[in-house]
């Protein structure tokens, strides 16, 4: 793998993410299904260590929840910094620039990556069956993003999906920090696997 690859794993996302944002949401949940389980199989720049990506037969995705779909405004929450250290990336910063209210779910703090370019950053640790480490809801700079409406922004939690450290050790993801904890198990989006999740 080198950083061309990367690029093209991030093109790519973003290109899965556009798509998705043309469909209704179970349809785009779908693609997005069948996107991401071609990448991880094919590309390489994919997280899955060689051992796994031999063995490979797709990705542990719940069925689409619509109930689990939100378009939700960004609610004002106090100024917070957040500086995640990383082995991979040095220090990468965080500015909280608001808050979701999730119903049934809980309150997601949103993230600012207050680096060159930025992006929001919403991610998700709960008691059910995810990664333990937490999971991704959106992360723009990658091109995880599912838009807004004119109610707000779309927090979908059946995109959910772990971060490429819960695949290989050598990437450094920052986690979810207390304000994206909730206490209800979301059983949506990718959950836990043989691919290298605990």
């Amino acid at each position: 793998m080198n950083r061309l690859d990367v690029l093209d794993w991030r093109r790519r996302v973003a290109a899965l993410y556009a798509r998705v944002r043309e469909l209704d949401p179970a349809a785009g949940h779908a693609v997005w299904v069948a996107g991401r389980e071609e990448l991880f199989a094919t590309h390489p720049a994919g997280p899955l260590l060689p051992a796994d990506r031999e063995r490979f037969t797709g990705l542990p995705v719940a069925a689409y929840d619509p109930a689990l779909r939100f378009e939700v405004p960004v609610e004002p929450a106090a100024p917070l910094r957040r500086e995640a250290v990383t082995g991979t990336d040095g220090t990468v910063v965080f500015e909280r620039v608001g808050a979701v209210a999730l119903p049934g779910v809980g309150t997601l703090d949103v993230w600012w990556l207050d680096q060159y370019g930025g992006g929001l950053f919403v991610p998700l640790k709960d008691p059910g069956p995810g990664y333990g480490g937490g999971r991704y809801v959106l992360d723009t700079v990658k091109g995880a993003d599912l838009g807004s409406t004119g109610r707000g922004l779309v927090v979908d939690l059946n995109f959910a999906y772990p971060p490429s450290c819960a695949y290989d050790p050598v990437w450094a993801c920052p986690l979810p920090p207390p304000g994206n904890v909730v206490d209800v198990a979301v059983r949506a989006g990718e959950l836990a696997g043989p691919w290298g999740t605990p």
